[in-house]
């Protein structure tokens, strides 16, 4: 596996989608995740699950699972290996009730013997595919463990780690705390992937020194401004900003009603349709109340387009991105 990119799309339950991962990608980030595969419903065949797990067909596919027994993760590991996955990520971060409840994600970082057992089983069964790991600083400031978790994860043969800036117990309020990531960076040979609160262009050369990461992960920042991945990374085609907002806007949620249904990808696509109208308000104008609630609650596609069109069909990318055109990130 090589990424030359030091800036990834990190996996977003019920976001980072195929339709969204390829819409990501063809503003050039090599490196995008899936959100979120239970490994116990995937083992089961379940069709959703099935569904997450999917390539995007246009580069590396890298496939987060998430679970709680060795079994499932060994297994599920296996599947995705066997369908062709390039790399496979481990969910130790998640801060969702269901899923800590579940003894899921971030809530592993309260039992590190557990989650090296997790982790040795979904090496054994990814076989030759490359396994990383995701997590957060621990469950609470009292419980700070992300470095010993990575000193065991990088013993059992995972690959990379990649680290929230915040405890489990933050959630997502507070600001990431960069400079807590060192201490992981210092911990491991392998390479760090700092994640959290990446909003600005400016931002990446301040969170990779902080850090001491080797890379960093765009996370919430990429929802309704899918091509910033790509910007931070000082990767993108001045061309492509070119396009008309309507455009991509309606590419995105035509190909989420062919990827779900009609039915599925119209309610799928809603909150998609909420960011770029955030995205659009806050760049160019607030639009009629009226318009908003009439877009949220359409179930015709044709009126969605409609909508779509009316309010934003002279609005470039460009309009909508205020940094773009600015000068290139400072080096880290």
């Amino acid at each position: 596996m090589s990424v030359r990119s030091r800036v990834f799309l990190a996996p977003l339950s019920g976001i980072t989608d195929v339709p969204f991962r390829r819409l990501v990608r063809s503003f050039g980030t090599q490196l995008v995740y899936s959100e979120m595969v239970a490994s116990g419903e995937l083992v089961r065949n379940d069709q959703e699950s099935l569904q997450r797990a999917g390539a995007d067909g246009l580069g590396l596919h890298a496939v987060q699972l998430a679970g709680r027994e060795a079994d499932a993760m060994r297994r599920a590991a296996e599947i995705v290996a066997g369908q062709g996955a390039d790399l496979i990520d481990i969910n130790m971060g998640c801060p969702a009730k269901k899923v800590v409840g579940g003894l899921s994600g971030s809530a592993l970082m309260r039992d590190l013997d557990h989650a090296l057992r997790l982790i040795q089983a979904t090496v054994e069964g990814a076989g030759a595919v490359p396994v990383t790991l995701k997590m957060r600083l621990g469950w609470d400031r009292e419980s700070v463990n992300a470095d010993q978790l990575a000193v065991r994860a990088q013993g059992a043969g995972v690959q990379l780690v990649t680290v929230h800036g915040r405890t489990r117990d933050q959630f997502y309020t507070g600001s990431a705390d960069w400079g807590a990531i060192a201490a992981v960076s210092r911990a491991v040979a392998i390479p760090v992937v700092a994640n959290g609160d990446l909003q600005r262009r400016a931002d990446l050369g301040g969170m990779l020194r902080a850090s001491g990461a080797a890379a960093a992960m765009v996370g919430r920042a990429a929802c309704g401004r899918p091509w910033f991945p790509s910007l931070v990374a000082d990767a993108l085609d001045p061309a492509r900003m070119a396009r008309g907002f309507a455009d991509l806007v309606l590419d995105h949620y035509d190909a989420m009603l062919d990827f779900y249904g009609p039915q599925a990808g119209l309610r799928q696509a809603r909150k998609h349709l909420g960011w770029y109208l955030d995205r659009f308000e806050a760049s160019v104008g607030a639009s009629a109340p009226a318009d908003r609630t009439d877009l949220m609650r359409a179930t015709d596609a044709g009126r969605v387009r409609a909508i779509v069109r009316d309010l934003m069909g002279a609005v470039r990318l460009s309009d909508v991105e205020p940094e773009f055109g600015q000068p290139a990130r400072q080096a880290a």
